[in-house]
């Protein structure tokens, strides 16, 4: 059908295993209008669809319906209140990173002027979302070029003073700080789970046969890189929370806890350098 109706082209998506919401977005962003119109969409049902957009959404249709990531599709994702362009270059932000950037501002008020570090930044969201709510410059690193070009125009656009390092971890990195902050790689690497996760990079999702290959050296090298008193704070998988915590006991960090995300779960782990 050349024209469909609004309502039409929505059923037609939803017989393809798509959830209206997503649907719904998808159309939008054919349409060319903002996320914030989908009450249009429904005063507007019967209206019909030009064939450029229709066209345009049985394309997004599909490739949401063969697994990829709908912030891929629409070019963005909203983390912590800011909208950042992603691609296939690096993870789409998830909300139970905002976590990791709670706790980094949390315990960053303890500093006069801190000094931060992002470390594996991947689109920048840590690194921005703390810039821009402390109104503070961060150091960010990351391994993957592609990811660092995502990052630095993330930071241009929403006015964030980032400096931007391209290392693997903390192999370019000479300064110490107040906050060490990371999300890094935590799945097993023989996951069932990343089977469902192959539009995303893999080599930011998996770490060794138990995820935690880059934790332990992350905690490892982090105190040749921290000033007294600094936190290093990580994300982690559901489960990892305990072996995290001993992780970061064994290497001497004091007073180490966790924070939970949304859903209750012990996302982030972390600890203070006193010695």
């Amino acid at each position: 059908m050349t024209f469909l109706s609004i309502s039409q082209a929505l059923a037609s998506a939803q017989t393809l295993g798509l959830g209206r919401l997503d649907a719904q977005l998808l159309l939008l962003h054919a349409l060319g209008k903002p996320d914030t119109e989908r009450a249009w969409l429904v005063a507007h049902d019967a209206d019909a669809l030009a064939e450029p957009a229709a066209e345009a959404f049985g394309r997004f249709s599909l490739r949401r319906a063969a697994g990829e990531p709908l912030a891929y599709i629409v070019g963005y994702k909203e983390f912590f209140g800011l909208r950042f362009r992603v691609d296939s270059r690096v993870l789409v932000p998830r909300p139970d990173t905002e976590t990791l950037v709670q706790w980094a501002l949390d315990v960053a008020q303890d500093f006069a002027a801190p000094n931060m570090l992002d470390l594996g930044t991947g689109s920048g969201a840590v690194a921005v979302a703390i810039a821009h709510s402390a109104k503070t410059s961060v150091t960010a690193t990351d391994f993957s070029a592609d990811a660092l070009a995502v990052a630095s125009q993330n930071a241009r656009q929403l006015g964030a003073d980032v400096q931007f390092v391209h290392s693997h971890w903390f192999d370019k990195v000479s300064s110490h700080y107040h906050v060490i902050a990371s999300n890094p790689p935590y799945i097993a690497s023989a996951d069932p789970h990343l089977a469902a996760l192959t539009h995303e990079p893999l080599n930011a999702l998996a770490a060794g046969a138990d995820g935690l290959d880059d934790i332990r050296h992350i905690i490892e090298r982090a105190p040749h890189h921290l000033l007294p008193g600094g936190w290093l704070l990580l994300e982690h998988g559901y489960d990892q929370a305990a072996a995290v915590s001993v992780l970061l006991a064994g290497r001497g960090f004091a007073q180490v806890q966790s924070r939970t995300d949304l859903a209750g779960i012990a996302r982030c782990s972390g600890g203070r350098w006193d010695n």
